[in-house]
């Protein structure tokens, strides 16, 4: 089906919080999304397949390695399960339009605290409607605390205030919200970034250590090896998930190879750290 929106006009755009700007992308293609000076979405309206940011390709393929019945993590072919998933912080909704071609049963709401922001994206990009995809504008935390009970298989944390999440999507008493919502056999996805220090990411995976049942990282290595700035996927469950060596395969052969640390080395990534409460 051709696309229904108008061609993107690139610029600067005022928002609630601040100021967005969208401009083509010489390298990957696509249109790439800045907010308040950091880098927040890329995508090709063309290819809804493609996510440029690493640590989108890394949660995709976890969700695909937990829910999939496919022996390629972050292949193309539509797969059967009949998801529900919940995003905390939408920006440009580059990884719920993947997600929403990958497995076209699922019922997804992204959560974007700028309403200016979400109605934009709207305009530029042709993503997919309700009920397939739902923008509901809120707070991050109080939209987990006011849902049902067991009610998502996936939550997916990628809010931010610069290059940082804000803090009361870290602590405790949020980690435990999410559990809440997630049914028995759910996933969360925590993208942090970090400095070198790994000080945030470590704090909060050892927060949710201290909910959820499994823990287990994602990143390259020489980003849990403290050499550069970056992300971590931080990754919660209830029930023991085993990587499969399909998902290994995945992110090594990813453009930014990564790995994912699970088990004993995960907890003691996290064993030092100090809880956020």
């Amino acid at each position: 089906m051709p696309r229904q929106n108008a061609e993107p006009v690139a610029g600067t755009y005022e928002i609630d919080t601040g100021s967005c700007e969208l401009h083509p992308d010489p390298v990957a293609g696509g249109w790439l999304l800045t907010i308040n000076g950091a880098q927040s979405s890329h995508i090709d309206p063309d290819h809804p397949l493609d996510l440029e940011f690493e640590y989108m390709r890394q949660m995709a393929a976890v969700i695909a390695d937990i829910f999939g019945e496919d022996a390629r993590p972050l292949g193309t072919d539509p797969l059967d399960a009949d998801l529900r998933v919940l995003h905390l912080g939408a920006a440009a909704c580059a990884l719920p339009r993947y997600l929403a071609h990958r497995f076209p049963s699922a019922r997804q709401v992204a959560v974007e605290v700028d309403s200016a922001l979400a109605t934009l994206v709207r305009d530029w990009f042709d993503l997919p409607r309700a009920p397939r995809l739902r923008i509901r504008v809120g707070d991050a935390r109080e939209v987990v605390e006011s849902l049902t009970d067991s009610s998502r298989d996936v939550i997916v944390r990628d809010a931010f205030a610069g290059s940082f999440t804000p803090d009361h999507l870290t602590t405790t008493g949020f980690v435990r919200a999410v559990r809440r919502v997630l049914r028995s056999d759910g996933v969360y996805l925590a993208n942090c970034g970090d400095t070198r220090d790994l000080r945030r990411v470590r704090a909060e995976a050892a927060t949710i250590r201290e909910v959820f049942g499994h823990l287990s990282l994602i990143a390259d290595p020489s980003m849990l090896k403290g050499r550069r700035t970056g992300n971590v996927v931080l990754v919660g469950t209830d029930r023991a998930w085993e990587p499969s060596a399909a998902l290994a395969r995945t992110l090594l052969g990813d453009p930014l190879p990564s790995r994912v640390v699970s088990g004993r080395a995960a907890a003691e990534f996290a064993s030092a750290a100090p809880i956020l409460d």
